[in-house]
């Protein structure tokens, strides 16, 4: 696929505007219209466009948006950093997400939450789509690339569930797709979500480079339900040295599910890679981040190579 010469922040912009304008849609959230926009990622429209400020009490947030999705307003709801999931999910998860299975009622709501991380603290910062990922009556989605968000908005526009698009900060000013690293026999396979993504593919090349290890990364957009490479599963089973999945939350939660439906369908055990199980502080020092381009090689190199 060819590159895309715009960035993600500008896509995100134009779909969040074309729903606002062209589709009656709804974007509710704290602090939409402040100094910056949201990362750049909003038009500077207000109210009587439908871009509707919150009020900064984060639990009645989510009960907002799902009233406007019963009302059938496909509302944008805006978390500005994913740990306030915490606060946000109870009603999505226990009202929008069972309200076409137990009342017939769909419920569309496409939900923007926002990763990020770098001393701010235990609360706020990385990603939390494993909150969701148990739950039925919703798909998960984390679009890294133009395309990839386009793809999701098109994907939500075209059904009536809820949909948890899962972004982050870091990938904000890309303009490329990331295609698969594909290998007849590999050494090793990544299969990497979220921020992950970049890292890995960097990883990935300097394996090849200077240690001669083919390295496969595949992609993982479509968290739920899981979507891989077609031949994925084949390119996982023949490799040499087994597989890994990462993302830029806390192993316990979709990695380990993960790892484990492909354990099930390719007889390897998977590894898995994220957080660090620990709080993260306000400082560099206290900081917990997802795996560098590093932390990845070091790891691949200690288990093709012991």
């Amino acid at each position: 696929m060819e590159e895309i010469y715009l960035e993600l922040r500008d896509q995100i912009k134009s779909v969040v505007k074309t729903h606002l304008i062209n589709n009656n849609g709804l974007v509710m959230g704290q602090c939409l219209t402040a100094l910056g926009w949201v990362g750049g990622t909003l038009p500077e429209l207000y109210e009587n466009d439908g871009m509707v400020e919150l009020s900064m009490a984060d639990v009645a947030g989510g009960g907002f948006a799902v009233g406007a999705a019963l009302a059938g307003r496909r509302p944008m709801y805006v978390i500005r950093y994913q740990g306030f999931n915490w606060f946000n999910a109870p009603i999505i998860i226990n009202y929008a997400c069972k309200s076409k299975e137990i009342w017939g009622r769909s419920c569309p709501l496409f939900i923007r939450s926002i990763a990020m991380e770098g001393a701010i603290g235990p609360v706020a910062g990385s990603s939390h789509h494993s909150l969701y990922y148990r739950m039925p009556g919703i798909k998960i989605l984390s679009p890294m690339t133009p395309e990839e968000y386009r793809t999701s908005y098109h994907k939500f526009m075209n059904d009536d569930e809820v949909y948890y698009i899962s972004e982050h900060r870091g990938s904000y000013a890309n303009k490329k797709e990331l295609e698969d690293i594909v290998y007849d026999g590999a050494d090793y396979v990544l299969c990497p979500i979220s921020i992950t993504r970049f890292a890995s593919v960097e990883a990935a090349l300097e394996l090849l480079n200077l240690y001669n290890l083919k390295v496969a990364v595949l992609h993982i957009f479509e968290i739920k339900p899981l979507v891989l490479n077609i031949d994925g599963m084949k390119i996982i089973k023949n490799s040499k040295f087994g597989m890994c999945v990462l993302d830029d939350d806390y192993v316990d939660g979709i990695a380990k599910s993960i790892a484990l439906d492909i354990a099930h369908k390719t007889n390897i055990i998977p590894d898995t890679m994220g957080l660090k199980n620990k709080s993260a502080g306000f400082s560099v020092k206290y900081d917990n981040l997802p795996p560098t381009k590093e932390e990845i090689v070091k790891f691949v190199l200690n288990k093709c190579r012991g």
